[in-house]
């Protein structure tokens, strides 16, 4: 008897674990209620109380005094004390010291000396500022075309940048959204703003803007342009920061594309875990299985490619200091990063940059983290986006009812499948893989982009277009 009553306990106490892990495991995976979130938060200079809100919009034109130009070549013109790369060594310890010293003195003697170019190129495309939530924000706002808007169905769309991008990333992508083509029935009304703290935008100037006070901040842009209902298109922070504002504002986003679909839920990680058993059960063919497997070679990864985001997640300042310092310590630091971002083939080749971003474009972004002195601002993002504020919120476990869109570029971060996106997205209408490209789509592969957005565009079926 005495042993029945042994038993029947311990089978008890196995019983009350198994419930509890149970209860324990529902509640980490259930979708999340959207939460009550401030939509006007005061993120400038001073007291609230003494803001006097200024809605008006001002037209925007890039115009660097050539002081400021010649003092950038005098300073690359001093001598680089570098220490030299080991024997046999390219870029497997970082920007490689050999590379450096080309891009420096090409950066000094070609195109700086051509400013007066580049600067035109910048402002080949309308731009302006506007005050929203204490905060100066730039944005380029260039509209379809007449020809575009006489014959196709033109919505507005926002575009998001990441780091350690900019809008120069979209200066190929947008004329594609706004001028007649006809490989599509739709134009859009570009805006690409800078991000908070980034480019010509201003930063807040208290603790706590993440992901989530971005898309606000973007979608009260869009709001004060006129625009109730809009498309999102992001990549990187971009990613983040569309997912973020579909989320919180589904009502305001007709439709949200991304070219970095991640996610970081509880459900989605062991669904990842899971699937990387069966692989093929999950994917749309056997051909894409190295987007996302073996899951933990991709972690492995990731972590020997995220120490920056590891220092700019605790000490921002800190290495803003030394960025913002040294103009030649700034290009080692996002050189490297668009070097990583070409694909593993070239990762170790001297003319990676060359050959898939071109050497004029990845300068001009450098030339807005130098000019707008922005590398501390922009790197104090990935500190808020980490922080227990923003992660409390939970937004991965928040479903939204907007339409979204996933393109997978091949040599990309690692994306997550549509088993486990379609958690968050219920309305997933598009999912496409591409066995190219990596990070920075729209600067590597604009029109590879621009067609699958407009693709993912034609799916929803607005004017009642058939799925395709």
């Amino acid at each position: 008897m005495k042993c029945l009553i042994v038993f029947g306990l311990i089978v008890a106490a196995f019983a009350a674990l198994g419930g509890y892990g149970y209860l324990v495991f529902t509640d980490l995976v259930k979708p999340l209620p959207k939460p009550e979130f401030n939509d006007n938060t005061y993120w400038g200079p001073g007291e609230e109380k003494d803001y006097k809100p200024d809605t008006k919009i001002y037209e925007f034109k890039l115009d660097v005094p050539q002081a400021e130009i010649d003092d950038l070549r005098q300073q690359l013109n001093r001598t680089l004390k570098l220490t030299e790369p080991l024997d046999g060594i390219a870029f497997e310890y970082g920007f490689n010291t050999y590379a450096l010293e080309q891009f420096v003195e090409y950066w000094r003697e070609k195109y700086l000396t051509k400013w007066d170019e580049r600067q035109e190129l910048f402002n080949s495309l309308k731009q302006y500022t506007t005050e929203i939530q204490g905060l100066n924000i730039h944005y380029i706002h260039e509209k379809a075309s007449e020809e575009a808007a006489a014959r196709k169905h033109v919505y507005p769309v926002l575009l998001l940048h990441g780091w350690p991008g900019s809008v120069r990333e979209f200066y190929d992508f947008i004329p594609m959204l706004t001028k007649d083509q006809n490989i599509s029935d739709y134009a859009f009304d570009v805006v690409a703003p800078s991000l908070v703290g980034y480019g010509w935008s201003d930063p807040a100037t208290r603790p706590g803007f993440n992901a989530a006070e971005m898309a606000t901040v973007m979608r009260n842009l869009m709001l004060r342009l006129g625009h109730k209902q809009f498309f999102v298109q992001g990549g990187d922070w971009g990613s983040i920061i569309g997912s973020n504002l579909a989320t919180l504002y589904p009502e305001n986003v007709i439709g949200y594309h991304s070219n970095m679909c991640v996610l970081n839920s509880p459900l989605a990680i062991l669904k990842g875990i899971y699937a990387s058993f069966y692989p093929e059960k999950y994917l749309p063919s056997r051909f894409f299985v190295d987007h996302h497997f073996p899951v933990w070679e991709k972690y492995l990864e990731l972590l020997k490619e995220s120490g920056y985001f590891h220092i700019q997640a605790t000490k921002p300042d800190t290495i803003g200091a030394a960025l913002t310092s040294s103009p030649v310590g700034l290009a080692s630091y996002i050189l490297e990063k668009f070097q990583t971002c070409t694909n593993p083939g070239l990762q170790q080749d001297f003319g990676a940059i060359v050959t898939v971003f071109g050497l004029e474009t990845v300068l001009d972004n450098l030339m807005v983290y130098y000019l707008t002195n922005s590398a501390t601002t922009a790197a104090r993002f990935y500190l808020e986006n980490v922080s227990k504020t923003y992660r409390d919120l939970q937004l991965d476990r928040v479903q939204t009812p907007v339409p979204m869109g996933c393109a997978r570029f091949r040599f990309d971060l690692p994306s997550v499948t549509d088993w486990q996106l379609r958690d968050k997205f219920p309305n997933l209408k598009h999912s496409m893989y591409f066995q190219q490209g990596s990070h920075f789509a729209a600067l590597e592969m604009p029109a590879m982009l621009y067609n699958d957005f407009t693709i993912f565009v034609r799916k929803l079926g607005l004017h009642g277009e058939e799925n395709i």
